[in-house]
């Protein structure tokens, strides 16, 4: 066959396409698709995806490099609060523990010399000579009073008055610098300062020493499941490195990524429907708890993360899987509704539906409300069985006044 005839074929089959449209559409009436508004349980929701977290966690990661001693529990074990879960070499730990110890000992005893003036020999030193110094004061201020009386008899002179009195201020002046190396006033302000410094630092060292030593012996903190033992008995492991989890998996939570159109859709209190792909037919319920405060990027997605409050009594559900969520935004029972494409909107933002009265389209005003991804609810404008026009079969343009006939 020529590329002529096969043109003249193509044209004569567009021509009778085209007369069959012209003919139905100047007939009396046209072929419409349509639908009636009924009764129905309406939901709205969003469908997304999220990642199953434990509400509780407790995840023990090793204080420093060091190998895994004693492992008492195994993956799935339901543990108890205060059990010993995993024990690690702590040699070193306890060395630096004793060092730490050692040093705070130092500090604290040069912190009691400075607030007692001195070490213990210094200390007694001092009051024996503060003792000797006192006697000292005592003869040299008799010995004054007798030399300003012999002075008065003409028996001593000036010179020899004012010696004692020299002697006199010499005794005060050394007594005086005893009772304040006694008192702490050895001393002065900046190596008070240092000595308490270095306490403070010695106490901090040992209390970090005791805690590397604490945490080398690992307890539940809890009740809950073993649900991440990544090491095995010998292992090396750095520091960091995560070597239990347990967590209480009745109550775990969902945190789902809700794409930025429809985040004001959300609310807390809102019901949450969860399944899993690993076990089809299986689904779970929860409860938003947190809705996004901001917005980030998710891959190539703007999201928001909402997080929901699930019950996982048959512990099915575990940390870190992938999972589809469903956040019911309302739900409406017994609605009535039509199919979405039967709503219709004007210029003016006014919607209305396309009513089949017996053979003729009547332009009939509606107030709509919640939408599911198929049907919106009609709240006011239409009643049960009434039925509307969706399109015409042929894709003309529906108007009021238009006579019609469904298929």
């Amino acid at each position: 066959m020529t590329k002529k005839n096969l043109t003249i074929i193509g044209t004569a089959v567009v021509a009778i396409i085209l007369l069959l449209t012209i003919i139905s559409a100047r007939g009396d009436k046209m072929s419409v698709r349509s639908d009636v508004a009924k009764h129905e349980d309406i939901v709205n929701s969003i469908v997304t995806n999220g990642k199953i977290e434990p509400e509780e966690d407790f995840q023990a990661h090793a204080p420093l490099a060091t190998t895994v001693k004693k492992i008492y529990v195994h993956e799935g074990d339901i543990v108890k609060k205060g059990q010993l879960l995993v024990r690690l070499d702590d040699a070193d730990a306890r060395a630096t523990a004793a060092k730490a110890l050692a040093q705070l000992r130092a500090a604290e005893a040069d912190l009691n010399s400075v607030g007692a003036g001195g070490t213990h020999e210094e200390v007694l030193n001092n009051q024996s000579a503060l003792v000797k110094a006192h006697a000292e004061l005592e003869s040299a201020q008799r010995n004054f009073e007798a030399m300003r009386r012999l002075k008065d008899s003409g028996a001593a002179s000036d010179a020899e008055v004012q010696d004692a009195g020299n002697r006199l201020k010499q005794a005060q002046s050394g007594a005086q610098l005893l009772e304040q190396k006694l008192k702490g006033g050895r001393y002065s302000r900046p190596e008070v300062a240092r000595v308490q410094a270095q306490a403070a630092e010695a106490r901090a060292t040992y209390q970090a020493a005791q805690d590397l030593l604490n945490n080398s012996n690992i307890t539940a903190p809890r009740d809950g499941m073993v649900y991440a033992l990544p090491f095995r008995e010998s292992a090396f492991v750095n520091q960091g490195d995560l070597v239990v989890a347990v967590a209480d998996l009745k109550n775990i939570q969902v945190r789902a990524f809700v794409d930025e159109p429809d985040i004001g859709r959300l609310a807390k209190g809102q019901r949450v429907d969860v399944t899993w792909d690993g076990l089809p037919g299986r689904s779970w319920q929860g409860t938003v708890t947190r809705i996004p405060t901001t917005v980030s990027l998710h891959g190539s997605r703007t999201v928001g993360e909402v997080t929901a409050s699930v019950t996982n009594d048959d512990l099915k559900l575990l940390p870190n899987v992938n999972v589809n969520v469903v956040v019911i935004t309302a739900e409406h029972p017994k609605a009535l509704t039509v199919p979405r494409e039967a709503v219709r909107q004007d210029k003016n933002g006014s919607r209305y539906v396309l009513r089949i009265d017996g053979d003729e389209l009547k332009r009939v005003p509606v107030d709509t409300a919640v939408s599911s991804m198929t049907r919106i609810e009609v709240t006011k404008g239409l009643q049960e069985g009434d039925r509307v026009a969706l399109a015409s079969v042929f894709g003309h343009e529906l108007k009021d006044g238009m006579r019609v006939k469904t298929d």
